[in-house]
Parts: C-alpha cells; structure tokens; sequence
C-alpha cells in the first residue's frame, strides 16, 4: 500500500471517528453549560507536569528505542484519553484528552520518534516565509498565516508537520466546543515542542479569520523545544501569548533547544539600523582608514551570507529531494533568505545542579540524556518559582 492509499484511508477513517468522536464528548459533557474560565494565566507546574504525563504515552511502544529505558513518569491523573491520531504527514502524531471534573481539554503534540522520516523533517530546516501556503499532496494544499510582519519566517519542515495534524486538529476542537468544552492546553516536547508554538499561531489566525470561535481560550507549554523561527516570528508569538497564555519549557543542560543551525546576516536587522548606510560614514575617514574599514566590514559581511546559502542548500534544496520521496507530490515552496532562529516565548529555565548530574552525567554517547522526559520530570519537580 502506498502512502496515498494509506492517507485515504486514514482519512476516511478519520470522518468516522469524528461522528464518533462528537458523540462520546457531548455524552460526557451534556452537563458542561456556562462555565466559568478553568485556565488561569501564569506558568503552572502541576499543570505542565500532567501534560508531560499524557506525552510520554503518545511514543508506541513497540517503535520505541529498545536501548532507552523505560520513563518513571507516572500515568496522567487528571485527564483521560478522547482520542489519538493515526500516524500522519512526516511521522507526526497526537492525541486529545479531556480533563475528568473540568471542562478542559488537552491536545498534545509527539515528538521524534526512531523513524527516519521524522528525522527528516528536523533536517528539513530551511525558512520560509510566515504568510503563505504548501501543496503537500494533489488534494491538500495548506494556507497558512502565522505573523503579519513580511520579515516574519518558520521552519519548513516543521511547519509541513503541523499543516497535517492541523487538519486533524480543527474538526476536533469544533466538536470539543460544541459540546461546552471552550479551554484547549497545547503541549509538545522536543519536535513537538517546535510545532506547537506554529499550531498555535495558526489556531488564533483561526479565530482572527472567524474560522474558530473567539471565545475559545488556548494556553500553551512547548518543552525541550527547538528554536521555531526569525525574531520577527517570534515577537508576533509572544504578543500573542502575551499575560501568560503561553511558555517555553527548557533544560539547560539540553543542547536540542539550541538546534537547528542559525546565522545572522545584516540582512536580518531591522529596517533603520546603522549597517545599512555604512558607506558614508567610512567615507569620512582618512585613506588608511577607509581602506582598513572596507576590508573588516567585508571580512565580517561576506561569511555570514555564504553560511545561510550553504544553509539553504543543504537544509532547503537537498532536503526537499528526500521529503518527496516520502511526499511524492509535495512541491517545495520558495525559501526565505535566512536561517537566524531565536528562541522564542517566556522560558522557564530549569537549571541543573550537583545532584542532577549525578543522575544525568554528560555523555559523549547517550547523547539524548539531557533532552528526555525523564530529566525533565526531575527538574520541574525541583522547580520552585
């Protein structure tokens, strides 16, 4: 069965298990009526810490890596499970559970798994442009508005990762609001972590557009995430969660929220900056001077500009010849002329100590030791702010 079969099916599926699914959820929420608002703004440990509990459960058993141990996170205990997703797009995958007393639901976004495909969609890492649309197959293509700044770009490779849960997701959260539940959490970790800051860019577009009701509330924990996007992005994201609506959960000793590859060109200041008309002021200075000036200023100009179109060779051109093999009808968007990515939204730092490392030792072969869910379990509890 190719892919294609196997997305038709999965797609006709997925229209049955929505009936399905808005029938069990307004069952279980006949008496959900004019609630008061459950989510409160602020970073809140316990409720971070049960949304990692959901994700661990999101990773199969049997495509787990043999040679990880089992995780000592206890199983979620103040939300069950309302649905999981089939496997979709680049190896992506998520599932929706709703809260047992309150009139909350979860939606929670997997990270890598061992796969390759998921892999690539990591190394898939050049930018595009924040406004625009992807044909990721012949019957779906994604039209996407995650900033309105122009200068505003995001991770292709992830952003093809959320355009598949995307349609998954939507339907769901209109049969969740139809039965009273109006409060959504949206969790991921590590590649999950990525997605969900652009799936909750594009669910307040959503709103904006009138595509989604504007009094749905979201508030969003990205954990061990990678960096999403350029600083233009990433102010947009951070007004939008503006008042605590919205935080960025990191592992300092973690060298994944570090990734992917970024350099910084002159090209990536604002508009008004003072290497823009650099001329004139070199062309005040004594003969020497001018020529030493124009020298440095090349030396310093020419690198970075070579390095983000090796960049975009690699991590745009080459790659895209692997997504579709997986993707047969994917067409590679026009790239943006960047790769700066930022970190992005309010972090909460947690900050190894002397007991952590006894635990975690620095590894020159367990590379992920720091990055999983277990050392993360340990610091949060540890968290005191």
């Amino acid at each position: 069965m190719n892919y294609y079969q196997s997305f038709g099916m999965q797609c006709i599926a997925c229209r049955f298990s929505n009936v399905l699914f808005a029938a069990i959820i307004l069952l279980g929420s006949i008496s959900v009526k004019a609630q008061k608002s459950e989510l409160k703004p602020g970073f809140d440990k316990e409720e971070y810490l049960e949304q990692l509990r959901i994700h661990v459960l999101l990773y199969d058993t049997a495509r787990r890596d043999p040679a990880k141990p089992k995780s000592a996170i206890t199983k979620p205990q103040q939300f069950k499970q309302a649905y999981e997703s089939p496997i979709m797009g680049l190896d992506n995958k998520w599932a929706l559970w709703t809260h047992k007393t309150r009139p909350v639901a979860a939606i929670n976004v997997r990270g890598t798994t061992v796969e390759p495909v998921g892999w690539l969609e990591n190394f898939y890492a050049a930018m595009v442009p924040a406004i625009g649309e992807l044909k990721l197959t012949n019957a779906y293509t994604f039209q996407y508005h995650l900033a309105d700044n122009p200068q505003a770009a995001v991770h292709v490779g992830w952003l093809v990762g959320m355009a598949f849960l995307a349609k998954d997701i939507v339907p769901k959260i209109d049969s969740c609001y139809k039965s009273g539940i109006k409060e959504f959490l949206i969790m991921g970790h590590s590649q999950g972590g990525a997605i969900v800051y652009l799936l909750t860019s594009h669910l307040y577009q959503l709103q904006k557009d009138k595509k989604l009701p504007s009094d749905i509330r979201f508030k969003t924990y990205a954990s061990a995430s990678p960096k999403t996007g350029n600083t233009y992005y990433g102010y947009e994201y951070e007004s939008l969660i503006d008042g605590g609506w919205g935080y960025n959960v990191v592992n300092a000793a973690d060298w994944i929220p570090e990734l992917p590859f970024s350099v910084q060109t002159l090209a990536d200041f604002n508009e008004t900056n003072p290497f823009k008309n650099i001329d004139p002021v070199i062309n005040k200075q004594k003969l020497l001077t001018r020529v030493a000036l124009r020298h440095a200023y090349k030396q310093m100009k020419k690198p970075s500009e070579k390095a983000q179109r090796n960049y975009q060779k690699y991590l745009g051109n080459y790659a895209s010849k692997s997504i579709i093999k997986v993707l047969p009808d994917f067409q590679p968007p026009v790239y943006f002329k960047s790769n700066n990515y930022v970190r992005i939204g309010p972090t909460i730092a947690l900050i190894p100590d002397a007991e952590y490392y006894k635990l975690f030792p620095n590894s020159d072969t367990q590379v992920f030791i720091h990055h999983l869910q277990d050392p993360y379990l340990y610091l949060i509890q540890k968290y005191k702010h």
